[in-house]
């Protein structure tokens, strides 16, 4: 085989060899072929991309005998002097700029550009890496250069045309080279190795492509490095990445699901893995960025691949695409963010691998920053996780309160805790057992009295589906029978139990209290349960609404679809309706508990003071308590072997209600002065400064005097 480099092997003879540079190869040739060929020509363009090589092919067109020509024959002295290891012409001169741009040279090329040439058709100066001229050189040309004799052409060639004075400029004709696109350069490179007769794994070429950076010279030279080490197996991918230094892809995959996952632990160990494994930290950050660019671009183009947007294996792109499916665009978005300014961050760190540790960190915590983009990547994380995927709610319980959360389930309602006072499977179990009839409650007798009472034992807790703590008691109506939307009070199911039990039991299905329908009373008792979960929720997403809900606002109704919630006056109401907390409200209970209510606010209930059952409850005021049991009307006595207690639900005589009272008139802000002689006017209590830094927590900035 030749020791030729391959990039010499392979150079171009022609403009149809040359390749990505289509843009001065089609004008060039319709030059010639029209007989309108400049006297002086400029290529610029970075290195490698062919300006050097298109300056010989357009020198061995117009040298050419048929020419000139677009399509040299190949077969005449000229063309044979000028092929790609041929000897070279005498009358095609190539001179370095590097180490001849003095004046010095100018003047001896100058003398010698006005002889003819010697046995070719044209006398042609190629002056290679021309920016280096100096500006003396240059303005000793600019004769010649200007009004050249009819057998002299010149070519510059040089990656810095801003360089070349302007009067050189003008006299030629300009043609920018460009980068050749990585498609383009990745099947050239395949059908060199092809003629090579190497076997290239799938992965190495995109490889290459990416070294050369669009260089054709700087791809063939890499290339060439790893066809020289290629053993029996050809040049495998291990063997590319470790050589040209790139990040292993299993690396890659090993971050990226780690961030999908939120899991710090595994990408701490994927960086220990990178520094130990020899790789730089910087390239490792390089190769993650251009990996989260692909990402980016295949959520919004899942083509991409097709389309040609990202050069990679088909293999690759199609794991790139189940990676990008678990991300939101905003994480993806803010991860690229972070990683870029990281990158930026590590030119001239001393401890590129804490830089490192730093970034997967920033990546990793979406709630450590409060700008925009750290916000919508935390939502991008709730609505792929749902409610599990978040933080437990605290549930009020007694004595202490448990981690709730929400599971589905069929039979599950929406709202049921979980936990050990309840859960999924208690709410399951509370639903498929069969419910008393309120009409056979309301019919029972009242069954006679013995002549000694004992006293009444407290009442029971009520048996319900949905978990008693955190439920708020609602008003009796007269006679015990609760309101409708009302959890049941004392009133109405309070009994007295026999003093040698060691804890209440449930009596059968006949003397078992009444048990509102399950669309009402049920489900404002699980609303109520779940409701210190709704305010956490609120608290994090807007506190003013939080303030407003946990010192105001009570659940008094819910029929399955409509939320009602009761407020002490009017004020509280219109200030919940009109400061958008409705709307916040809704927006808590769409995302984190999937339900889709409307929100009724009307006047009453609410305002109860905080308890330490948990966060966000109150004991609104207590129910009238029931009638004693000497004042029932009992049936006629009958012989009774033992003392039995009154059964549970005994028809009460109506008891007075008391007046309803209605809410004052909203008094405007400027008339709400209070008296002097007012009871609940407290000297002590915080106002202005003071009640905003406690509650809202906020911080004096600067002041400013009114002069």
């Amino acid at each position: 085989m030749s020791s030729l480099a391959l990039y010499r092997r392979y150079r171009p003879e022609s403009f149809a060899e040359v390749i990505g540079q289509e843009h001065v190869t089609a004008p060039l040739m319709q030059a010639l072929r029209n007989n309108r060929v400049n006297h002086a020509y400029l290529f610029s363009g970075p290195r490698g991309c062919g300006k050097t090589t298109s300056a010989r092919i357009l020198a061995r067109c117009l040298n050419c005998e048929q020419g000139p020509t677009p399509d040299p024959c190949g077969q005449c002295q000229s063309c044979r002097d000028l092929a790609r290891n041929g000897p070279g012409s005498i009358d095609v001169i190539e001179i370095d700029a590097a180490s001849h741009g003095g004046v010095d040279d100018a003047r001896d090329l100058r003398e010698k550009a006005f002889f003819g040439p010697a046995s070719s058709r044209y006398k042609i100066y190629i002056i290679d890496e021309a920016h280096m001229v100096t500006s003396a050189g240059f303005n000793a040309l600019l004769k010649v250069v200007e009004e050249p004799p009819e057998h002299l052409k010149f070519i510059f060639a040089t990656t810095e045309p801003e360089k070349v004075i302007g009067t050189i400029r003008s006299r030629t004709h300009h043609y920018p080279f460009r980068l050749v696109p990585p498609g383009t350069l990745r099947e050239y490179l395949g059908e060199v190795c092809a003629r090579e007769g190497a076997t290239v794994e799938d992965g190495v070429l995109p490889l290459v492509v990416r070294a050369g950076a669009g260089s054709v010279r700087d791809s063939m030279s890499v290339m060439d490095q790893l066809l020289a080490g290629a053993a029996d197996q050809g040049v495998t991918y291990a063997m590319a990445t470790s050589l040209l230094g790139y990040t292993d892809g299993s690396l890659l995959d090993s971050v990226i699901d780690a961030f999908a996952a939120g899991d710090g632990a595994a990408a701490f160990e994927v960086v220990d893995r990178v520094v130990e494994g020899g790789n730089d930290p910087r390239r490792f950050v390089a190769d993650l960025l251009e990996r989260l660019r692909d990402l980016v671009i295949l959520a919004a183009v899942p083509d991409a691949g097709e389309k040609g947007l990202i050069d990679a294996p088909a293999d690759v792109v199609e794991r790139m695409q189940a990676q990008a499916s678990v991300f939101g665009a905003a994480e993806l978005s803010r991860a690229a963010d972070l990683v870029n300014t990281g990158l930026t961050e590590m030119r001239g760190a001393t401890s590129p691998r804490l830089q490192l540790e730093l970034i997967c960190a920033r990546v990793l915590l979406p709630a450590a920053f409060d700008d925009e983009r750290s916000f919508q990547a935390r939502l991008d994380r709730l609505e792929r996780g749902g409610f599990t995927a978040a933080a437990p709610v605290a549930m009020p319980s007694a004595p202490a309160a448990p981690a709730m959360g929400y599971v589905p389930g069929p039979e599950a309602h929406p709202m049921a805790p979980a936990g050990p006072a309840g859960g999924v499977a208690a709410a399951r179990a509370a639903a498929r057992a069969p419910e008393p009839e309120p009409q056979q409650q309301q019919q029972q007798q009242p069954e006679p009295q013995p002549a000694v009472q004992a006293p009444p034992a407290p009442a029971p807790a009520p048996v319900s589906p949905s978990p008693a703590p955190g439920a708020w008691p609602g008003a009796a109506r007269p006679g015990g029978a609760p309101a409708a939307g009302a959890w049941p009070t004392a009133a109405s199911t309070a009994a007295p139990t026999a003093p040698a039990a060691p804890a209440p039991t449930p009596a059968p299905a006949q003397q078992q209290p009444a048990a509102p329908s399950s669309g009402t009373a049920a489900g404002v008792g699980q609303v109520q349960a779940m409701w210190p979960g709704v305010l956490e929720a609120v608290k994090n997403r807007r506190r003013f609404t939080w303030i407003l809900l946990s010192q105001n606002a009570q659940v008094t109704g819910f029929d399955g679809t409509t939320l009602q919630l009761g407020f002490p006056n009017v004020g509280a109401r219109d200030n919940f309706a009109s400061s958008g907390s409705e709307d916040v409200l809704k927006a808590v209970l769409a995302e984190q508990f999937q339900v889709h209510w409307k929100i009724d606010a009307v006047v009453g209930g609410g305002g109860g003071q905080p308890t330490g059952s948990g966060p966000g409850s109150y004991t609104p005021p207590a129910a009238p308590a029931p009638a004693p049991a000497q004042q029932q009307s009992p049936a006629p006595p009958r012989q009774q072997p033992a003392y039995q207690p009154p059964q549970q639900h005994q028809q009460a005589p109506p008891a007075p209600q008391p007046p309803v009272q209605q809410a004052p008139p909203p008094v405007a802000p400027e008339d709400d002065v209070p008296e002097e002689d007012d009871p609940d006017l407290v000297e002590s209590a915080l106002t202005g400064h003071d009640l905003i830094v406690r509650e809202l927590g906020a911080t004096v900035i600067e002041e400013y005097t009114n002069e």
